[in-house]
């Protein structure tokens, strides 16, 4: 999200030279440009490996999630088998 903000921001700087210079000149609106690409590659650079790790970790919680379940499905089967014996 700070990559995309610094990028509005950059475009913001961008135009705001525009806007002011009577005569528009390609120097004048790249350092906006270059510093809204630079915020946006960085915010690139710091979002990608964490919605990976994002990605890990949801898949280790649902396996564990399924692990639990299973075994508390296994634990009723066997006390409901104990609660049956009982009864004979």
């Amino acid at each position: 999200m700070l990559g995309f903000l610094g990028t509005v921001a950059g475009m913001i700087r961008a135009f705001g030279e525009i806007a002011a210079a009577k005569n528009v000149d390609a120097s004048l609106v790249a350092g906006g440009i270059q510093e809204a690409l630079i915020t946006t590659a960085t915010g690139l650079i710091v979002a990608i490996p964490i919605q990976i790790a994002n990605n890990y970790f949801i898949s280790r919680i649902g396996r564990f999630i399924t692990e639990m379940e299973e075994a508390s499905m296994f634990l009723v089967d066997q006390l409901a088998d104990m609660e049956h014996l009982k009864q004979l």
